[in-house]
């Protein structure tokens, strides 16, 4: 029996690994009811919440047909206005 050998290409490095990401989400089409692509760079942070709030918020949203993040962005926005 021959022993097969696969290649795999170099292990990515962070800059290409971002130069990836950036053109993905560059050519990406936008999804349902995000509208156009935001003007600004995005950061994401985690937040942790008492798991009866999380729900809250999540059947509220499903009533809404909206996404929990783009809720939580509104009441930001809301709350830090420039």
């Amino acid at each position: 029996m021959t022993a097969k050998k696969a290649s795999f290409p170099a292990k990515p490095t962070a800059k290409t690994q971002d130069q990836w990401v950036q053109g993905a989400a560059a050519s990406a089409p936008a999804k349902k009811g995000q509208g156009t692509a935001p003007t600004e760079a995005m950061k994401r942070f985690t937040i942790d919440v008492p798991t009866s709030l999380h729900a809250r918020i999540k059947v509220a949203c499903a009533k809404r047909g909206t996404k929990m993040a783009d809720e939580i962005r509104i009441l930001l926005e809301k709350h830090f206005s420039a």
